[in-house]
């Protein structure tokens, strides 16, 4: 018998889980800590480094004194994070700033260069991550920052993914080159292979901006997969934690990517992981490259498997944001939800909010709901945006079919199925075929998992799979929901192309359009 620690970093708190090998889930607590947003600014969205560590601090002395389990009994704790989120660092691992957030779209201008320059100079790395990088992602972050903050950049060591960042500080490493780096996270968002020699080179990036000289370098290190370790406990930290010092504490990855681990993803299977936003989450026992998808990497969900990701920007900020428009919360707005048949609001909804992650990846849109008349309701909206999710998360499914991707299974994970059943139904209709989803919360279960790998515990993934993870429930699609749901996919697929892609008529044109005016509406503002 062994008890672990499982920790999951997501948008708004901390959850900190302790797991026993054969007890299972003992209890979980949580921490929150803000969200630095601008309404000038809605792509703007960082967090402070030291607000999440208080707040693991926090969340981790609540669970040890619900529980009663003492520090000392506690042998390996691990932890995911939301990703991309980067932060630049300086001397002594020094934060030069906050995290650019994963739902951070500043950069999207970099993006585009590095997608351009990616394509002119014919990199091959551009088509392992979809063909068009993304403004979530790394790269595009730290241009950003280096072309905005010119004061800092003498001070610049490096930069890191949330998740390496943590560990790396648990640990107490403060050298640069010392921490160890996730492949999850640096082959998704960093165009990081080890077939293709690591990172792009350096004569790339430069073309694609000279402030790129040298980077590479810095971030130069180990690179490694989730069953190895990041280091032990330091005792500092362990003090802070109330937990032993030298425990071990695995490399760290994407919750996503984690979440899928914890929820039963075997070799085949694409799991929905539906939070505030959604990344899907597939292993693939060989190398398939799909366009739009965020990433195909060997190692990135199970660490001898190959991992693929993809998903939507946003799905329970598009529900909460319905709900306050209204003056509500989706709780209350989602009552009678139960009743509503398929099509019936006459509406449909592009899940455009927060832009496109895939497969167009475009952070220049934004949503569209057509069908409206005077007795439409925010009720109405609410159902019309999970069907709209479901549609689209039919397209990426669809994409990764058409290019050669099995999928035996859906999972439907995260924090939203849990408590909407709703929404695995719709689900099941949109897409023809059961959805299946674990009996009890997977949230920071991954993360167990990986610690109970680097505690010596068990052997395998799947043999702690096997212990830990929850029994399934099924969602079977509805006939007549489906027939449904049938005519409605090729009107919304159509949509989705024409608004979603310039040079379709102009169509595509007008989303963009509107963005770039209200931006130069505020810039005169703001001047």
């Amino acid at each position: 018998m062994a008890i672990v620690a499982g920790v999951d970093f997501g948008t708004l708190s901390v959850r900190v889980s302790l797991v026993d090998s054969e007890r299972g889930l003992l209890d979980s607590a949580t921490a929150e800590y803000p969200l630095h947003r601008k309404r000038e600014d809605p792509e703007y969205a960082t967090q402070s480094h030291d607000d999440h560590m208080r707040a693991l601090a926090a969340a981790t002395r609540e669970v040890l004194k619900k529980t009663g389990v003492r520090g000392d009994q506690v042998e390996a704790i691990a932890l995911d994070t939301t990703g991309s989120s980067v932060i630049p660092v300086g001397k002594n691992l020094q934060p030069l700033g906050e995290y650019y957030l994963w739902c951070d779209h500043r950069a999207k201008n970099e993006a585009a260069e590095i997608t351009e320059v990616a394509h002119r100079e014919g990199l091959e790395a551009i088509r392992w991550c979809g063909g068009v990088y993304s403004s979530e992602w790394g790269f595009s972050k730290l241009l950003h920052w280096l072309r905005h903050n010119p004061d800092k950049r003498a001070d610049f060591v490096s930069a890191f993914e949330h998740c390496d960042m943590v560990a790396a500080t648990l640990c107490g490493i403060t050298d640069a080159k010392q921490v160890k780096r996730s492949i999850c996270a640096m082959g998704h968002k960093w165009m990081w292979n080890a077939q293709l020699g690591g990172l792009p080179p350096e004569s790339f990036l430069i073309k694609v901006d000279p402030l790129f000289n040298g980077v590479r370098e810095k971030l130069e290190g180990t690179y490694a997969t989730s069953d190895q370790l990041a280091g032990k406990l330091s005792p500092e930290w362990a003090e802070k934690l109330g937990l032993k010092a030298g425990i071990p504490i695995p490399v760290g990855a994407f919750d996503a990517h984690w979440d899928a681990i914890g929820a039963g993803c075997r070799t085949d299977d694409m799991v929905n992981v539906v939070g505030t936003s959604t990344c899907i989450i597939g292993i693939t026992p060989s190398v398939t490259l799909v366009p739009g998808v965020c990433g195909v990497v060997q190692g990135s969900v199970h660490p001898s498997r190959t991992g693929i990701e993809a998903g939507l920007s946003a799905v329970g900020d598009i529900f909460n944001a319905i709900a306050t428009r209204a003056g509500s919360d989706v709780k209350t707005l989602s009552a009678g939800l139960e009743n509503y048949r398929a099509g019936q609001t006459g509406l449909l909804r592009m899940t455009w909010d927060n832009g496109d992650r895939t497969v167009l990846v475009n952070p220049n849109l934004r949503g569209v709901t057509l069908g409206w008349n005077l007795q439409s309701t925010a009720q109405d909206e609410l159902f019309a945006a999970i069907e709209g999710t479901a549609f689209h998360t039919r397209v990426i499914l669809d994409r990764m079919t058409e290019n050669g991707v099995a999928i035996k299974r859906v999972i439907n994970a995260g924090g939203i199925p849990q408590k909407n059943d709703v929404l695995n139904q719709v689900y099941a209709d949109v897409l023809g075929r059961p959805v299946l989803v674990p009996g009890k919360s997977v949230v920071s279960l991954g993360s167990a998992i990986f610690a109970f790998l680097a505690a010596g515990t068990f052997r395998t993934v799947d043999e702690a799979q096997d212990k830990i993870c929850s029994p399934m429930r099924t969602f079977a699609p509805d006939a007549a929901a489906e027939r449904t749901y049938a005519e409605l996919y090729p009107l919304y697929n159509q949509l989705y192309f024409t608004l979603g892609q310039r040079g379709n008529n102009g169509l595509g044109d007008i989303l963009p359009k509107l963005i770039s005016v209200a931006e130069a509406v505020v810039g005169q503002e703001n001047r």
